[in-house]
């Protein structure tokens, strides 16, 4: 007796699905093996460069460090109080920051004496770049004297700040003594060392003074930055008559612990 030829189609129906998936998944596991022993990572178009592939070079640089919040940095500055009864809040920018220091740093050539100049201008110690702006600022004045005092906070990397202060320090040698300006006109301009109190990390000060601003006058302008950790305070305290060095070193003293108290009070917030 024969079989009835219906009942093989049946069975050969049934087992060609499973055969199907038996060799679908052996040619994935194939192709996974192909990619892998290629280079390139499953699920990635060919061609497709890898990040740990990169050049170091081409990396983007280290993420800045955790900065003070503006609250923050704004508890960290000094105030007329702290510099005595002749200080007060600014009542707007000295004159002799447009006649002097814009127009000496216009006329001097290129190079690290201009840079110089053009900061105790702009203020811009650490750069002018939106990663540098500084987190809080502060303008004093003494009428009496003269003399105006600038203040800033500015939050970056310990090494980019160092940098920074390592230039300050060789400018008594590149920028001992320079003319500004070959029209005639010039200022005789001399950068010397200033040696701020032990404070912060590190620090560094530099004083400048540029002549022929008026008859008998000469502009003094002293320059100190201080860092601490990824912080830094940075001041310009400049006058037309005689400095009040008082002024300077207080504001660094009490700046630098000032701005220490609030790094070790935001970390014991976090």
């Amino acid at each position: 007796m024969q079989l009835a030829p219906a009942a093989r189609p049946s069975h050969t129906r049934a087992a060609r699905p499973l055969l199907g998936a038996a060799l679908s998944a052996v040619l994935a596991l194939t192709a996974t093996a192909c990619d892998t022993a290629g280079g390139r990572t499953p699920g990635r178009a060919a061609g497709t460069t890898p990040p740990t592939a990169q050049s170091p070079a081409a990396l983007p640089s280290a993420a800045l460090p955790p900065v003070l919040t503006r609250g923050q940095a704004r508890a960290a500055l000094i105030t007329a109080a702290d510099l005595g009864e002749a200080w007060e809040p600014t009542r707007g920018a000295a004159t002799w920051r447009d006649e002097v220091l814009k127009a000496t740093a216009e006329r001097t050539g290129p190079g690290d004496c201009r840079r110089l100049l053009d900061i105790l201008y702009t203020e811009d110690l650490f750069g002018g770049g939106a990663i540098t702006a500084p987190r809080a600022t502060a303008a004093l004045d003494d009428p009496d004297g003269g003399a105006q005092l600038h203040y800033r906070i500015t939050s970056y990397r310990a090494a980019d700040l160092d940098r920074t202060l390592a230039w300050l320090g060789t400018l008594p040698d590149t920028c001992g003594r320079f003319e500004a300006g070959t029209d005639g006109t010039g200022r005789d301009v001399r950068v010397t060392a200033l040696t701020p109190p032990e404070a912060g990390d590190a620090r560094r000060g530099l004083r400048v003074t540029v002549g022929g601003t008026r008859p008998g006058g000469v502009l003094t302008v002293d320059l100190v930055a201080v860092r601490v950790g990824d912080d830094a305070l940075s001041l310009t305290n400049g006058t037309l008559g005689e400095p009040a060095d008082d002024a300077t070193l207080t504001a660094v003293e009490v700046g630098t612990r000032r701005l220490t108290e609030v790094r070790r009070q935001g970390r014991a917030q976090v």
